[in-house]
């Protein structure tokens, strides 16, 4: 590596052609296995089965090199069975995810029932769930209520390489039995076993290839989701030979849209989906992977046969799914199900559920790459005061630090980072800054110097510390595998080792995939050496979930473990979503960005990871007026709401635009705000009870078969409907609202439609086309502050949409918003709202709750009361009646109440005659 200390980096070292980066042809693993998979059958050996306490074990044998693996299956409580194939005596330990299952999972005992001859049937107890599993060809099935939902390597694509020991060191009469497969000086370069060339790169395999993969079928199934990061739809496709989906962290700068080349995260989950029933299959491997997908959808035919008769046949969708991992086991949770929430409970069971967020990380975030200075910081706040925009934190990218040395502080730019975060506090308001995995190699750096000592970085092969470039030029990359680094790493957070922080200081962690500029496909070595001894090939997918972790950890210590942390990461593994938020990316401010920006988010947030956004208004490329309202109207709605833009972009502040688009920047941000107390809860829900915050419309309709390929509008949560416009000069949008027997209603103009048909809708420039769902109650503030922290004693506001059976539902979660009081000390408020039969009731919905608030709701508005009402009174728990002055509007059939003042943490009633 060249001596690049002190060159300047610029971004275009970021701006690269797909060419730096393999297809799915130049994936050695990847050929080997569609080449060679032809020849491998496996047998399962049945006489060898043992029934542990916990699982149940038996031998797999390759007939063609007789070499045996160990199989064992465990059944898992909540309906998971999980199937782990292993060498039997490898000649070490392959590598086994760890960290990522947030505990040992609890075994259920599978009873062993005979089945027919060469087959073992294993049933869960409760005989609803059962593993037949076929000796030859091995092959397992499993059984739901008498169906085969899912068949395991029925086409017979299980490979395993074992550990071999090197050509040089072979005897041989080793080298004779290694030749079962061909390693012919051309074949062995071919097929990469050993080494593998790509560009000027050469990749030499200590351990030689240790490829694994594995079939699945599902039957029934035709509609696939998860697998996340692609800038794809959110239905998986149908991958063509070599067009796999690609799971390989990366750092794709201005990534191609509608491609499955891996981008900066991986979460190796997918969803099926049919009527009737969810699955989900969890492959824990961290080492790049490749998926293959292939659907055979439901065909009727006629069959006819002598005589009059004529037999029609339905033969059932089929989708074939196969995984194919460099190296590792092969450890699978397969999730039963059968209901998409079941599957939602079961994942997070295994990795854990979103983190509770602070409430300010759910406000508007102000970033660019870079705020120049002190100066430029403060006149950005003041801008947003000046325009009567909200807004809750502003970001730092690298040019805050000196000289992209972590933890540091520009002296020149920022010389006294205290007394702006005094500034910024003053507004009840946050700072981010940014803190990358690379370590700029400088002996008068103490972040440097002390990791060095310790031995705390990544090793090149030959054992010395690896050296590669980013940002600050030559670095060195913290190994956060091991616990050890993590664990120090979190100390640097602590006050009086990170000079100039504060407690309005939190943290993002970008460039952790990792990116390695100038490395093979910009990232690490695979050869690279961690902790352990294990080469980066192994975990490469897990390395920015290990630094989110470390630094969730470490704003957690340095609070002495009261305050929630904020976290947000580029890169991401499942179960990233236990500490923190991650984002799409270095996305161009282009239509098509917005427009897949939608798909992207929901595939994370159907695999766990709730907390997650889009960079508002594309952050490479500058984007017009109107391209930028439509991404903040798309924004509000979204989980994680920042505005981002990269150095070489003109300044895009909100109000840099005219006045005209001001305002409607300015009000998308601001419907923002009035729906915190709606989102918030949501993300309560998605803490404790595993539910999407932004939900694609299948979840919430599964039984709807025309909601399993919409991806152009979701639900938030289950209450309201979001259709953003994503097309320029648009003025009508078609907008599904689904289910025959429900009612929808226009969150502005209060118009109402009946579900199950598609709806053409006008909008202007001032449009995001939101409907709020019958049967649901929202809450809302009806006063925006400068902040959130300026909102914690405003009003609440109810919108009450009316069902078709004249009923309505909904919640609101409280708390301080930034402690984990609600979580120790039960210090939160739940409530629940219900309307039935003319009279809306505030009762509490969790009695463990015991937070006090002095909020009170002084505006609830109904949607679709067909009829006005001759009076309207409250009734409070001390039992006393108040009649309320109300507006009743016959033309949208709603009903206005303003100016109560009923406290929400306690029990009353508004009956409406």
């Amino acid at each position: 590596m060249e001596a690049a200390g002190e060159e300047e980096i610029s971004v275009e070292e970021e701006a690269v052609d797909k060419n730096v980066f393999r297809d799915c042809s130049k994936i050695a693993f990847y050929r080997r296995q569609k080449q060679l998979s032809k020849n491998s059958t496996y047998r399962a050996l049945l006489d060898s089965v043992t029934t542990e306490k916990y699982s149940t074990r038996f031998q797999i044998i390759n007939e063609a090199t007789k070499v045996p693996l160990l199989a064992e299956v465990y059944g898992i409580e909540r309906n998971i069975f999980r199937l782990k194939i292993n060498e039997e005596t490898p000649l070490k330990p392959r590598y086994e995810v760890p960290d990522v299952l947030i505990s040992k999972p609890k075994t259920v005992r599978l009873i062993s029932c005979s089945g027919d001859k060469g087959s073992l049937i294993l049933e869960d107890g409760k005989g609803d769930l059962k593993c037949h599993i076929t000796e030859n060809p091995f092959k397992i099935d499993l059984v739901s209520e008498k169906e085969v939902v899912m068949s395991i390597n029925s086409q017979g694509k299980l490979f395993f390489e074992h550990l071999q020991i090197p050509p040089k060191q072979r005897t041989t009469k080793e080298n004779e039995e290694s030749a079962s497969i061909n390693t012919s000086q051309e074949n062995q370069e071919d097929l990469g076993l050993w080494e593998e060339k790509f560009g000027s790169f050469v990749d030499v395999k200590a351990n030689g290839p240790t490829s694994v993969g594995l079939d699945f079928s599902l039957h029934g199934f035709e509609h696939l989701y998860g697998i996340p990061q692609h800038a794809e739809s959110h239905q998986l496709k149908n991958t063509g030979d070599g067009d796999a989906y690609r799971l390989y962290n990366l750092d794709v700068y201005g990534y191609k849209i509608h491609d499955k080349m891996g981008i900066y995260g991986s979460v190796p989950y997918l969803l099926a989906h049919k009527l009737g029933r969810t699955i989900g299959i969890f492959w824990l491997n961290a080492s790049e992977t490749l998926v293959e997908i292939n659907t055979q959808p439901s065909v009727e035919y006629t069959w006819t046969q002598v005589g009059p008769a004529a037999a029609k046949q339905k033969v059932i969708s089929q989708t074939d799914v196969c995984w194919i991992s460099e190296s590792g086991i092969i450890d699978v949770f397969l999730l039963t199900g059968p209901t998409p929430s079941d599957v939602f409970k079961q994942y997070s069971y295994l990795t854990g559920t979103q983190a509770m967020p602070p409430l300010f990380s759910l406000g508007y975030h102000q970033c660019r790459w870079n705020y120049e200075d002190e100066q430029d910081v403060k006149a950005v706040d003041a801008g947003f005061d000046e325009h009567d925009i909200p807004y809750d934190v502003i970001w730092l990218d690298i040019e805050h630090t000196e000289g992209k040395r972590y933890f540091t502080w520009d002296k020149k730019r920022f010389a006294n980072p205290k007394r702006m975060q005094e500034l910024l506090r003053s507004k009840k308001r946050k700072l981010v800054v940014i803190s990358d995995p690379h370590i700029k190699i400088d002996p008068d750096y103490s972040v440097y110097t002390k990791a060095k000592e310790q031995g705390f970085f990544v090793r090149n092969r030959e054992g010395s510390d690896f050296e590669g470039v980013c940002w600050p030029g030559l670095s060195s990359y913290l190994d956060f595998t091991n616990s050890k680094v993590r664990e120090w790493y979190s100390g640097l957070f602590a006050f009086p080792a990170y000079q100039g922080s504060t407690d309005i200081l939190f943290i993002w962690n970008d460039m952790n995939e990792p990116s390695v500029f100038r490395g093979p496909e910009l990232t690490l070595q695979k050869n690279a050496i961690h902790h352990g001894n294990w080469e980066h090939r192994e975990l490469h997918n897990i390395y920015g979930f290990y630094q989110q972790m470390a630094t969730a950890e470490g704003l957690i210590q340095r609070s002495k473990g009261k305050e929630r942390p904020f976290v947000l990461s580029r890169s991401f593994f499942a179960g990233s979503q236990k500490y923190g938020a991650v984002w799409t990316g270095d996305n161009t401010a282009e239509w098509s960005y917005l427009k897949i920006s939608i798909p992207m988010l929901l595939t994370l947030s159907i695999t766990g990871i709730s907390f997650c956004g889009a960079d508002v208004g594309g952050f490479i490329g500058n984007p017009d007026a109107e391209l930028l309202v439509r991404w903040y109207q798309a924004g509000a709605y979204q989980p994680f709401f920042r505005g981002h833009a990269n150095m070489n972009t003109k300044r895009r502040e909100p109000w840099l635009f005219g006045e005209e688009y001001t305002k409607l920047i300015r009000e998308a941000i601001r419907e923002r705000y009035t729906l915190l107390p709606y989102l918030y809860s949501l993300f309560y829900h998605a803490h404790v009870a595993s539910e999407p915050v932004m939900r694609p419309l299948w979840i919430e309709f599964p039984d709807e078969l025309e909601t399993f390929g919409v991806e152009d509008e979701y639900m938030l949560g289950s209450a309201l409907l979001v259709h953003p416009v994503s097309e320029p000069k648009t003025t009508m949008v078609d907008v599904f609202l689904p289910r025959s027997n429900e009612i929808w209603y226009h969150s502005k103009t209060f118009a109402h439609w009946k579900g199950g048909c598609t709806v053409k809708i006008p909008v202007a420039l001032d449009t995001i086309p939101v409907f709020q769902r019958g049967g649901s109650v929202v809450p809302i503030k009806t006063t925006i502050g400068k902040s959130t922290g300026w909102m914690t004693n405003s009003s609440f506001g109810l919108r009450v949409a009316v069902s078709t059976e004249g009923s309505a539902v909904g919640e609101l979660y409280l708390d301080d918003g930034h402690s984990f009081q609600y979580l120790h000390q039960n210090q939160f408020l739940h409530r629940k709202f219900s309307f039935c039969s003319s009279v809306l009731i505030n009762s509490c919905a969790d009695e463990r709750g015991r937070y006090l608030s002095k909020c009170v709701v002084e505006q609830i508005l109904f949607l679709g009361l067909k009829k006005k009402p001759s009076s309207v009174t409250t009734h409070s728990s001390d039992g006393k009646d108040q009649p309320v002055a109300f507006m009743y509007c016959d033309k949208t059939s709603t009903l206005n109440l303003e100016k109560l003042s009923l406290n929400i943490g306690c029990d009353w009633e508004v009956h409406i005659k």
